[in-house]
């Protein structure tokens, strides 16, 4: 975000646009998909979001774009968040078990292709 969100009771979607760096469309958008994203409307009809608001368009706006997440895993990641539950665990490798698995899955994989890559003779190519 290039600026500090002002102390405002309400903005309108152009000045969430303007200072989160996300078009309005966008934001229409991500209300849709976002239960926890829902601003009021006034008596026209126009928008007006709280500052928790903006707050929590940078922060989809995070997940999607610098920890590049899925819609799901956005969804799933803010539901988490706001029940005050701990992140879910992460299916990479940060687990030493799963590394060692890993591993092992490696080296067998590669046995199987120093036993392909040879000829039916069993000399190597």
């Amino acid at each position: 975000m290039a600026q500090a969100i002002p102390d405002k009771l309400y903005f309108r979607i152009g000045e969430v646009a303007d200072l989160t760096g996300v078009p309005a469309y966008v934001l229409r958008y991500w209300e849709s998909e976002f239960k926890l994203l829902h601003p009021k409307k006034n008596e026209a009809g126009q928008r007006l979001y709280r500052k928790r608001d903006v707050e929590l368009v940078v922060r989809i706006k995070s997940l999607l774009y610098d920890e590049r997440l899925t819609l799901e895993g956005a969804k799933k990641r803010l539901l988490a968040e706001s029940r005050g539950e701990a992140e879910p665990p992460d299916p990479g490798v940060r687990d030493p078990a799963h590394g060692e698995a890993l591993k092992r899955v490696r080296g067998r994989l590669e046995a199987l292709r120093s036993l392909l890559s040879r000829d039916h003779r069993g000399r190597a190519p």
